[in-house]
């Protein structure tokens, strides 16, 4: 994980639409960068759904919301249109940015062990320093803790 008052690591990532997406775009906004494990599944799309919900209230406080997994640009752009979400979801299929930000771990699953994307989520202030980390999320619970946290 990363530390609280460093810089947080500056990427470039595709978004659902193929569109690049620098960290750096967001300067002087606070960003919710939110890293989860796969599209379409339950856990995945309550949290997602939840930040969709959410969205405006964000906005309104000047924060943007960024979604990271591993996932395809294609795979992206179903999840979106499928749940009709506002922000952008960022594709990171060779787990690069996943990794600079220490969310691809060890999982556990059944007794196998694998490596996969461990829910984490990253509150990013104006300057692109690192506020909070938030580990072990709850996938549904998050976004609202996340609003609480910029109010």
């Amino acid at each position: 994980m990363l530390e609280i008052g460093k810089t947080a690591p500056d990427f470039t990532l595709p978004d659902q639409d193929g569109n690049p997406v620098s960290l750096k775009d967001y300067r002087g906004q606070k960003v919710i960068l939110y890293f989860y494990p796969k599209d379409m599944t339950s856990g995945c799309t309550k949290q997602a759904c939840s930040f969709a919900e959410l969205y405006p209230q964000f906005r309104e406080k000047g924060a943007v919301v960024l979604g990271v997994s591993k996932d395809s640009v294609t795979s992206h752009k179903k999840f979106e249109e499928k749940y009709g979400l506002p922000f952008r979801l960022l594709s990171d299929e060779t787990v690069d940015v996943i990794k600079a930000y220490g969310v691809w771990q060890e999982k556990s699953n059944y007794g196998k062990k694998y490596m996969g994307i461990v829910r984490t989520t990253y509150l990013i202030d104006e300057e692109g320093k690192v506020m909070k980390v938030f580990t072990k999320v709850k996938a549904a619970e998050n976004p609202g803790e996340m609003l609480q946290e910029i109010s």
